[in-house]
């Protein structure tokens, strides 16, 4: 009971800050077709996946796509983007089917929309994006862990309880990810990218 109403409020500071940050936000027909994109790239990421000892398996780099959106375009649409993929997630990839509604919000709504985190302190810095992808990461690992205690903690171990059991298998997948895709988004030409996608902007203005 603990648990829940612990993980319960972060949740619903992490939603009510994410749907503040919301605020003001426009989608054009170029915003519509990047958000589908990131959505659909990722989909296809979260579906290859490298089996692990554990029982988990690490995506192929499937926070790409969102992070790229919010570093690129505005960290805004990746809120939209990310609850999308929640959604088709549940559908199209078994690895990701809710055992409970509530994982929808625990996990599923979370650990895809989180990646707008990226973007949040800005990108014009190292430091900042930096940051922004450290803060990503964390959320998405909590994401994780507080899904695992709440609704799989009947599949921990022998002798391991719901918290160091959803340590142990959501750390083995989530830290590899979470550094790959960071070393890969670290590695791309971001400034180049951001230029073209706003040039292209005032091309269509």
């Amino acid at each position: 009971m603990t648990n829940a109403v612990l993980i319960g409020i972060f949740l619903a500071v992490y939603y009510a800050v994410s749907i503040w940050l919301c605020r003001g936000v426009r989608f054009t027909t170029k915003d519509l077709c990047l958000c589908g994109l990131s959505v659909a790239l990722t989909m296809v990421l979260e579906s290859i996946r490298i089996p692990l000892p554990t029982g988990a398996s690490i995506p192929l780099a499937s926070m790409v796509p969102l992070m790229l959106l919010s570093i690129v375009c505005d960290y805004r649409l990746t809120f939209f983007a990310g609850w999308v993929c929640g959604l088709l997630a549940a559908v199209l990839i078994p690895g990701w089917a809710p055992v409970h509604w509530a994982q929808f919000l625990a996990e599923h709504f979370l650990c895809f929309s989180c990646m707008a985190y990226v973007g949040v302190f800005g990108t014009d810095k190292r430091w900042k994006l930096l940051c922004g992808l450290l803060l990503a990461s964390v959320l998405k690992i909590a994401g994780h862990l507080f899904s695992g205690v709440l609704f799989f903690s009947q599949n921990a171990w022998d002798g391991w309880g719901a918290w160091s059991y959803s340590w142990a298998f959501n750390l083995s997948q989530n830290v590899p990810l979470c550094l790959i895709s960071a070393a890969i988004v670290l590695c791309l030409p971001l400034k180049s990218l951001k230029r073209a996608v706003h040039k292209e902007e005032h091309v269509c203005a």
